[in-house]
């Protein structure tokens, strides 16, 4: 029989993480553990998001119906994941429940992930985008010098409607030329007025827009359907593609999906999604919550199916307790070896 525990995860961080719809100087994350008698163990990482209705303590009261419901009977991935198609607990649960197992499973079998899940390994090296969150424009200059943002391939660019333009012209300004991912967080609810809000963007010296990120709600199908022939830059679904999408509407509102474990549910839904994307003719990308370096190494399992990764969120906790991942040089090299954290 299994042993399965789970405990939060304090995580302080380097500095206030402000987003179009919130803001916060600190993450509570939960860390999963399976193991057996034998000493072979597990580990995954869940990042409760506000925007999915997701908690510690709701994540901490499913995982007990979980134990409750049979979890320390699963005797292989097929009866995980039919206990968790059963029981639907949050994404980011079921993603720190798959990815303990498949790790423990990796492990007992001598396995690397990739070979596991059937996928391509990760590059040794894998270049990463760093975030700029929502701050005063005069506070920018400091925050690229103190985080060395000079050292990454790309720039993403938290935005909103009030500071949008004016901290893409002080990015612009200060790393002229830079490639920049721009991500709206939902932030417009009017195609109209966000295409003006592009054509400001478009005016402003030495900035070099690649693409942009959800800046629409989610249900605004059809305002997307309507922007897409009209956007400048390739646009990223993030928000409108949780754990299912039909991709064939999809690909008519976005160029790019961009993939996070944490709202896909695990590594195997994860994966299709990624597969069904490419399908449809949609470029790919892997991107993460705030989340300590066992998330972001799990994160890098799938990379191989991925064009462009966003795989800061370790860089952003203020002390980061696992060590799995290292970042030089804006690349992120993960342990050959899966985790082992006991």
């Amino acid at each position: 029989m299994l042993h399965w525990s789970i405990r939060p995860l304090e995580l302080p961080l380097r500095f206030t993480w402000k987003i179009s719809r919130n803001a916060s100087d600190a993450k509570t994350n939960l860390l999963v553990r399976v193991g057996d008698a034998g000493g072979t163990s597990g580990w995954g990482e869940a990042a409760p998001n506000v925007r999915y209705g997701e908690s510690p303590a709701g994540l901490l009261t499913e995982f007990e119906a979980l134990q409750q419901a049979g979890l320390a009977q699963v005797q292989d991935l097929t009866d995980l994941t039919a206990l968790l198609e059963a029981r639907q607990p949050a994404h980011a649960l079921r993603f720190a429940l798959e990815s303990a197992y498949v790790h423990y499973l990796a492990q007992r079998r001598g396995q690397s992930v990739p070979q596991l899940l059937g996928v391509p390994a990760p590059l040794p090296a894998v270049g990463t985008a760093f975030t700029l969150p929502i701050m005063a424009p005069g506070e920018v200059a400091g925050f690229i010098e103190r985080h060395g943002l000079a050292r990454f391939p790309l720039l993403k660019v938290k935005v909103n409607q009030e500071l949008g333009v004016d901290l893409l012209a002080e990015v612009a300004r200060l790393l002229p030329g830079r490639p920049v991912l721009v991500d709206g967080n939902e932030a417009w609810t009017d195609a109209d007025a966000l295409l003006g809000f592009m054509e400001q963007v478009q005016q402003l010296p030495g900035l070099s827009v690649q693409l942009l990120e959800q800046p629409l709600p989610a249900a605004c199908a059809a305002d997307y359907r309507y922007l897409r022939p009209r956007s400048p830059w390739p646009l990223i679904a993030d928000e409108s593609v949780t754990d299912a999408a039909d991709f064939h509407d999809i690909a008519r509102q976005f160029h790019v999906l961009n993939m996070k474990l944490m709202k896909a549910g695990g590594y195997l839904n994860g994966i299709r999604l990624l597969n069904e994307a490419r399908a449809h003719g949609l470029r790919t990308m892997v991107g993460c919550m705030v989340e300590t370096s066992l998330g972001i190494w799990s994160a890098l399992q799938v990379s191989g199916l991925c064009e462009i990764c966003d795989l800061d969120g370790l860089l952003i906790v203020r002390d980061e307790p696992f060590g799995v991942v290292h970042e030089e040089g804006g690349r992120l090299m993960p342990q050959p070896q899966v985790p082992v954290l006991d």
